[in-house]
């Protein structure tokens, strides 16, 4: 699995021009891609680092001061530009697959007492977004 974290105040992902998920003030924006030998243990230990990492303000994590995440699915992290000119998805999991991963990690962050919102799986989002820093980081499970 790989995601991208972003510090946030503040961040939203509207689809069809409704918000569908919102965290107001300090947390984390996190864009999650899965590949094909991604596993619902892969999810639970994203999960714990995500909950864990120290990426917030006076180098505090979400678990310290309940913070959000708005968790976001993003199969365009596993593509691959480095030939021709238009990126290969190749290595991106098929929605079958990844949907339930993705759910997995949401579900795994709740179970650690976190405030999580979410995307919509597939659909067309609007993401908006004010990084906090800037301060953004890639995790590879």
């Amino acid at each position: 699995m790989r995601a991208v974290v972003q510090r946030v105040d503040g961040a939203s992902v509207v689809v069809d021009g409704r918000t569908v998920g919102e965290i107001i003030g300090e947390g984390l924006c996190v864009l999650v891609g899965v590949t094909h030998d991604d596993t619902p243990e892969k999810a639970a230990q994203l999960a714990r680092k995500l909950w864990s990492i120290r990426m917030l303000q006076d180098e505090k994590s979400c678990s310290d001061i309940a913070a959000p995440l708005l968790v976001i699915s993003q199969f365009t992290l596993y593509g691959d530009a480095r030939k021709g000119r238009r990126p290969t998805w190749n290595a991106a999991a098929p929605g079958e697959v990844a949907e339930p991963l993705v759910d997995e990690v949401v579900a795994q962050l709740r179970a650690l007492g976190a405030t999580v919102e979410t995307g919509r799986f597939g659909a067309q989002m609007r993401v908006s977004l004010t990084n906090d820093g800037p301060f953004t980081v890639l995790l590879e499970i």
